[in-house]
């Protein structure tokens, strides 16, 4: 289980003895059918087993007695019966208030039965809540689908890897969150079973899992995507296009011009717009997807596309928001300017790397603009330019 002290979370094995003698007493509670059923009442509470961080009372042995037995098979039953739970009750006892009468393979049986009935779901959860930015986001959703998989129940105990190949089949075929009409694409499908693999190998870290089942596991491989982008041309009919939504229209071509993702965008203040004499304008922020903080340069005319300067803590682009009402407008903003490429917000980060190695931009810097982590993310866009040069040298054709 997990106890919570000082903002840190800290391991501590379910059989540990909190300190204080706890009674074990067997007691029965009136069900249907004329009969008792019986179960084993704890006081103090103790750490519950099928709850981390939960503590119970109770414990329901599955076991009945008939309520006053007049045939003889029933009185036998009762016996019989009794005097089982009376063992079980002794043994618990014991567990919790002698630990020293077992011996070490009895007392490591013990602690894997009892992690074993834990939940993994609820562990899941703990891990989620540790998580920041869209790095949260991306563990809550695999719990959202994780949860509605196994309807909020999977003790670690039946965690194997026939379950967890079949949780990847369910991500490949399950609807996406934001929109329940298309089905999760298969690079999402694929990073979020990679999130439950990073789960299990915590798992196993913590002691819960007896052997790494991570390892185990075979994750189907990401699908190379085609990435979609304006070009130069396309972008400036688009800038001269009208738009009923003005804002998503300076968010749009300042993502042109910046690479920054939507994320960021909606989080941008006039506070980290910055102008140094020399070297002219910069925006300084958090990224939402990495966490790491950036000092990037911008131009000027992409500095002009924000307007008035407002308070350091006013959002620039106040009401920006992900939307089926932001995307309808993205949509007739780009039938207008007549571009039938499916272009999403995103395709527009997608143009400002494309446009810059187009335009002779090395690769690393391309990647220090964009905030890659690793230069093999940014060499997709070098394949992009590669394959349009090559659809553009295919053009020229003589007639031989």
């Amino acid at each position: 289980m997990y106890l919570k002290g000082n903002g840190v979370q800290k391991f501590v094995p379910q059989t540990q003895n909190i300190g204080k003698m706890i009674k074990v007493k067997l007691r029965a509670k009136s069900i249907s059918g004329n009969r008792k059923s019986l179960y084993l009442d704890f006081y103090p509470a103790i750490p519950d087993p099928k709850q981390i961080g939960k503590f119970t009372r109770r414990e329901f042995l599955g076991f009945y007695l008939f309520d006053k037995p007049k045939k003889p098979i029933d009185k036998k039953h009762n016996e019989e019966t009794k005097i089982l739970a009376e063992q079980i009750r002794q043994k618990k006892d014991n567990q919790l208030n002698k630990p020293e009468i077992y011996n070490g393979y009895e007392k490591e049986q013990l602690r894997l039965k009892e992690q074993g009935e834990q939940s993994f779901i609820e562990y899941f959860q703990t891990l989620v809540e540790k998580k920041t930015g869209s790095n949260y986001d991306n563990w809550a959703t695999v719990y959202h689908y994780l949860n509605t998989f196994t309807n909020g129940n999977m003790p670690f105990a039946n965690l194997n890897e026939k379950f967890c190949n079949q949780f990847q089949e369910h991500l490949l075929t399950a609807p996406s969150k934001k929109n329940k009409l298309r089905k999760l694409s298969q690079n999402s499908a694929i990073s979020y079973f990679n999130l439950l693999k990073a789960a299990l190998k915590q798992a196993f870290k913590d002691g819960y899992l007896h052997t790494d089942l991570s390892a185990k596991i075979k994750t189907v491989r990401h699908k190379e995507t085609q990435r979609q982008f304006l070009t130069l041309e396309e972008l400036n009919t688009l800038a001269k296009a009208e738009c009923a939504l003005p804002m998503l229209k300076e968010a749009a071509l300042f993502s042109a011009l910046t690479g920054l993702r939507f994320s960021d965008l909606e989080k941008l203040v006039w506070g980290e717009i910055e102008f140094i004499k020399g070297n002219g304008y910069f925006v300084k922020f958090k990224q939402q997807k990495t966490n790491n903080y950036e000092m990037m340069p911008i131009s000027k005319q992409a500095y002009t596309l924000l307007g008035v300067p407002k308070e350091a803590t006013d959002k620039i682009f106040e009401g920006l928001k992900y939307s089926t009402y932001t995307n309808h407008h993205l949509f007739r903003w780009l039938t207008k300017a007549k571009i039938t490429k499916n272009i999403t917000f995103h395709c527009f980060r997608h143009t400002y790397a494309t446009l810059l190695l187009s335009k002779g931009t090395d690769i690393y810097t391309v990647s220090k603009m964009l905030g890659h982590r690793e230069i093999r993310t940014t060499q997709i866009y070098a394949k992009v330019i590669d394959k349009t040069k090559r659809e553009a040298s295919n053009k020229i054709k003589l007639d031989l």
